[in-house]
């Protein structure tokens, strides 16, 4: 089985929301573009940090995180970041990992967005195409 990988658009929360708001142009929104690795085993998205201070986002806190191979490390909690894939978004935070390290997709962006990966196919697709459904129970 091979991996999934998604074109992922992100934009700096904080500048949207300026913009919004009438504090600034359009123009000044920091965004990146980047191909994911979607990765069911991980819980949260992880971002490069070159594409993390691209983004111009601030450092919240430090997390602790393990590894595929049980390696324990300490890393930064950056963001907002608005998460992009396809016609669906939404605001998140990011763990930082190490410059030019692949982007990773986790199941918080994967539920958040009702995405189901395929791994035998390669796809990540919405569980619903109109809009994503979220269980409440």
């Amino acid at each position: 089985m091979g991996e999934i990988v998604a074109k992922v658009e992100l934009e700096n929360a904080r500048d949207r929301a300026l913009v919004d708001h009438g504090h600034g142009q359009e123009s000044q929104v920091r965004r990146s573009s980047v191909d994911a690795i979607v990765d069911t085993g991980a819980v949260m998205l992880v971002l490069p940090q070159n594409v993390v201070e691209r983004l111009g986002l601030e450092a919240q806190r430090t997390v602790v995180v393990t590894y595929a191979d049980e390696r324990k490390e300490e890393r930064p909690l950056a963001g907002p970041v608005t998460v992009r894939v396809g016609n669906r978004f939404m605001n998140t935070d990011c763990v930082v990992g190490p410059p030019l390290s692949e982007p990773l997709l986790g199941q918080i962006v994967l539920e958040a967005l009702d995405l189901i990966a395929d791994c035998a196919n390669r796809t990540l697709t919405p569980r619903f195409p109109d809009y994503p459904l979220l269980k409440l129970k």
